[in-house]
C-alpha cells in the first residue's frame, strides 16, 4: 500500500468492521471463533503436507501427528461453534491469567527496574481480564471474544488512519 488512501480506506473499514463488532459481540464471537476454526483447519493441512517432506521418521510422524490434531480440533470448532465458543473463551482466560501472571514476575526482577511499573500494570491488567470471564463463565463466552475482536478492529483501525494521514502529510512534504 504505497499511498495514503489505501491505508485509509483500510483503516476506515477496520473501524467500521470493530463498531459492527461492537453493535453485535455474539456475532462477532461466533465469527472469531470461526476464523480460529478454519485457521487451524489450515495449519493442520499445511503440516500434514509438510510432514512428508521432512527428514527422517520421527519428525515426520510428529508433524503428522500435530496436523491432524489441528485439523481435527479446527473441524470439531466448525462442526460445534457455541461448544467452541466456549472453549476458546476458556483457553483466552487461561493464556491471560498465564501471562500475567509471567509479566508480574518479570516485573519484579532486578534487570527490569526500569519496565517495572508498566510490566506490573499490564500484568495486572491481564489478570484482571481473566478474572472477569472466569467469574461469569460460561455467559461470559457469548461477548468476550467479539469484544476482543471489536477493540482490536477498532484500534487497528484508528492505527492505519494514523499512518495514513502521516504518509499523506509526508507526501505533501516532498
Amino acid at each position: 500500500m504505497g499511498h495514503w488512501i489505501w491505508w485509509m480506506i483500510a483503516g476506515i473499514l477496520s473501524v467500521a468492521g470493530g463498531i459492527l463488532a461492537l453493535a453485535n459481540p455474539l456475532a462477532a464471537s461466533l465469527t472469531a471463533e470461526l476464523l480460529a476454526a478454519w485457521s487451524f483447519m489450515l495449519v493442520g493441512l499445511i503440516a500434514i503436507f509438510s510432514a512428508f517432506r521432512d527428514q527422517g521418521w520421527g519428525a515426520r510422524i510428529l508433524a503428522l501427528l500435530l496436523g491432524v490434531l489441528m485439523l481435527v480440533l479446527g473441524l470439531s470448532l466448525v462442526a460445534n461453534p457455541l461448544e467452541g465458543l466456549l472453549s476458546l473463551t476458556y483457553a483466552v482466560a487461561v493464556v491471560l491469567m498465564m501471562a500475567g501472571l509471567f509479566r508480574l514476575i518479570l516485573a519484579f526482577r532486578a534487570d527490569m527496574r526500569a519496565f517495572r511499573w508498566v510490566l506490573a500494570l499490564s500484568g495486572a491488567l491481564s489478570i484482571l481480564l481473566a478474572l472477569l470471564i472466569f467469574s461469569n463463565f460460561p455467559q461470559s463466552a457469548a461477548v468476550v471474544l467479539g469484544l476482543y475482536l471489536a477493540i482490536e478492529l477498532i484500534s487497528n483501525g484508528v492505527s492505519l488512519v494514523v499512518i495514513a494521514l502521516a504518509r499523506k502529510a509526508a507526501g505533501r512534504a516532498a
